[in-house]
C-alpha cells in the first residue's frame, strides 16, 4: 500500500502544492505538466459537478415545515486505473486535494481527511501564508512527510 503523490489546487484551478512521496511509483512529470493537470482537473471537476441525474422538482417537506436542502452535486471524486487511484477531496472553500495512491490502498478517504487537517493546522493558521498562493510552510512539509512515511511503511 503506497501513497504516490499529492496535489492541492486552489478554487480558481491554480496549482498551489505538489509533492511526490514514492520514487518508484508514478512517472515523473515537469512542473509545467503539473500546472496543466491542475487546470484540466479543475475544469473536468466543474463539468462533472453539473452532470447529475434529474431529481424530483421539490423534495417533500418534513412535519416541522422546513424544507430539506438537496445535497449539492460533488463532481469527480475517484478515478481508478490499473496502475493508480486518484481520489479528490473538495473543501467547502473550493480547494481540491488530489491524492494518488496504489489501487490496493485502503481508507484513502481517512488519509486525505488527515492531510486536510494538517493543511488547516499548519498552512491556514500560518500568519505568513497568503490565501491561494503556493504553499511554502516547513512545518506542513515535515508533518505531511512524517504522516505519509508512516502510511508507506505499513
Amino acid at each position: 500500500m503506497t501513497v504516490f503523490s499529492l496535489i492541492i489546487i486552489n478554487k480558481a484551478g491554480g496549482l498551489i502544492y505538489n509533492r511526490s512521496f514514492h520514487e518508484g511509483g508514478l512517472n515523473t512529470i515537469s512542473t509545467n505538466d503539473y500546472l496543466v493537470l491542475a487546470g484540466t482537473f479543475h475544469g473536468v471537476h466543474a463539468i462533472t459537478a453539473r452532470l447529475n441525474p434529474v431529481k424530483p422538482i421539490a423534495p417533500p417537506t418534513p412535519a416541522g415545515g422546513i424544507p430539506i436542502r438537496p445535497e449539492p452535486s460533488s463532481g469527480l471524486e475517484v478515478l481508478e486505473t490499473e496502475n493508480f487511484r486518484m481520489q479528490c477531496f473538495n473543501t467547502m472553500t473550493g480547494t481540491k486535494f488530489l491524492l494518488f495512491t496504489d489501487t490496493t490502498q485502503t481508507n484513502v478517504d481517512v488519509t486525505i481527511r488527515k492531510i486536510y487537517d494538517l493543511y488547516a493546522d499548519y498552512v491556514m493558521k500560518n500568519p505568513f501564508y497568503s490565501l491561494d498562493m503556493p504553499i511554502r510552510c516547513d512545518m506542513f512539509e515535515r508533518k505531511l512527510s512524517s504522516y505519509i512515511r508512516e502510511i508507506n511503511s505499513r
